[in-house]
């Protein structure tokens, strides 16, 4: 009795201890969550929730860019070393069935809005060409059931990112229902009073509470509206930035030895051979692509080529050392950034990206925040001039390439006026002779949108992770399609390994 009393004793010394540091403040010694104390809040913070259909990403150090034998030497694509932070990345591309349901939730709750709807849809016309007979394709490969695993093509760059929110709020909706907090009223939901993560967060979105599933007041004891700091809601869905998709793709987590890259991947897989030297698939094709002239899916009774005329479904091909599919070949996707041929001598070692447009909720004269609109979104406008060390504008998509700020002639008569004083200080000039770019004819603008990976209509040296093109965001193509990202928060990310979500 004696010893177990001991025992006991110790325990609860060592959860004396553990409580003493995690509710009161090491700094100030006020208590957390106390009344008596103010009610500052503490929230624990849970070990970091996956969502659905997403892959943990280990972020680290890599290099960026074209490898060694690289015979076409693209000088878009200079090698530099980067550092990404860990993030999620979907397993696979969606598919036909994964952005039918968003334009099935579109017609369901957007009933008056019929041209939002029109607008989302995929250009199914993407199939046609002059001197072949694709038609069936353009009636059949989105809607028919035998497609729906199927990645979706003939989407724009600006119809994914839209794909991305609508995911984010289903996501978050569906999370609060799930953990008791709101009752579920989808079928209620018309029009602008729809269920958005921001509308949510600021008030600007009624739901059916449950107060004793809702966070409480420490002073009144009363429930309080969900907070974002309250750790409940999903961070956004988004595009890739190309260093993510690049790390991502080459997932060079399999060729690391004690902080040393053995190495550099050509493609998503060992070696640069493009055939699987595994047993059970020895010669078959590591990803659907073009082989040569003519020949996109090999012989028939065979498999020693892909196999594949057109896309094939999602997880046709084995996975790379991070557990996602069709990184390379399949369909190629869109991805975040800007195209700029230099973009890689220029962007930032850690989350390399350009493309940043920052943006803040839209506020009256008054500073108080303008009411959603009509769709039940959030307004936002674009950050103006501000005085910053960091930043100085909010559209960055021209920084130092073409913007004002990085020519040699300030003015448009060739005065030296000091970029921070020019009122409109991101009017593009020529570099160096002060002439402004209306005059100039190239296909690079600020919708040039960068896509990779390779798809089926491509030869083997456009499924290397580091090639890049572009594309306006607001064209589509029948070989282009997309996966979502999502930023990893705390406490996942300085864990070596990977991890996937449950849910499929």
């Amino acid at each position: 009795m004696r010893s177990k009393f001991l025992v006991c004793l110790c325990l609860s010394a060592v959860l004396s201890g553990c409580f003493w540091k995690k509710e009161v403040s090491e700094k100030t010694g006020w208590k957390y969550n106390d009344a008596k104390y103010g009610g500052v809040e503490r929230v624990k913070p849970n070990k970091e929730k996956i969502a659905p259909g997403l892959v943990f990403i280990n972020g680290g150090a890599f290099i960026m860019g074209q490898i060694a034998d690289d015979i076409a030497r693209e000088w878009d694509n200079l090698s530099r070393r980067a550092t990404v932070d860990s993030y999620y990345m979907d397993e696979t591309e969606v598919t036909n069935q994964h952005y039918r349901d968003y334009i099935f939730w579109l017609e369901s709750v957007l009933v008056s809005f019929p041209n939002v709807v029109k607008n989302a849809l995929p250009d199914t016309l993407v199939w046609r060409r002059p001197l072949a007979y694709n038609e069936p394709y353009v009636q059949t490969y989105f809607r028919y059931p035998a497609y729906n695993d199927y990645p979706v093509v003939g989407v724009t760059w600006l119809q994914a990112n839209d794909y991305c929110l609508w995911r984010t709020d289903r996501v978050n909706e569906a999370e609060l229902i799930k953990r008791g907090m709101i009752t579920s009223n989808i079928a209620d939901q018309r029009d602008g009073e729809n269920f958005n993560s921001d509308a949510f967060i600021a008030g600007q979105y009624e739901a059916e509470m449950n107060e004793r599933k809702q966070p409480k007041n420490i002073v009144t004891k009363e429930a309080r509206p969900i907070k974002y700091e309250d750790g409940i809601l999903f961070p956004k869905y988004r595009l890739p930035t190309e260093a993510e998709f690049e790390y991502a793709a080459r997932a060079e987590i399999g060729v690391t030895t004690d902080e040393r890259t053995v190495e550099r991947r050509v493609y998503a897989w060992d070696g640069s051979n493009v055939r699987d030297p595994s047993k059970k698939r020895r010669g078959m094709m590591m990803a659907n692509f073009q082989r040569g002239r003519g020949d996109l899916a090999g012989v028939a009774g065979g498999r020693q080529n892909d196999g594949a005329a057109i896309p094939e479904p999602v997880r046709s091909y084995p996975p790379n050392d991070f557990g996602l599919y069709d990184m390379v070949g399949n369909v190629n996707e869109w991805v975040a950034d800007i195209y700029r041929p230099m973009s890689f001598n220029d962007v930032e070692e850690f989350n390399p990206f350009r493309g940043n447009v920052f943006m803040d909720l839209a506020r009256d004269a008054e500073g108080v925040v303008l009411p959603k609109d009509s769709l039940g979104r959030m307004r936002y406008d674009t950050v103006g001039f501000v005085n910053r060390y960091n930043y100085r504008v909010g559209d960055n998509r021209n920084y130092k390439d073409g913007d004002l700020g990085s020519s040699i002639f300030y003015g448009e008569a060739g005065e030296q006026e000091k970029p921070d004083t020019v009122a409109n200080s991101n009017r593009v000039y020529f570099q160096g002779n002060g002439e402004h770019q209306d005059n100039m004819a190239t296909l690079v603008t600020d919708k040039s949108r960068v896509y990779k990976g390779g798809g089926f209509l491509d030869r083997p040296y456009w499924l290397r992770p580091a090639t890049r093109r572009f594309l306006d965001q607001d064209k589509a193509q029948w070989d282009i399609g997309f996966r979502c990202a999502m930023s990893s928060l705390g406490g996942e990310n300085k864990i070596a390994g990977n991890k996937r979500s449950k849910k499929k």
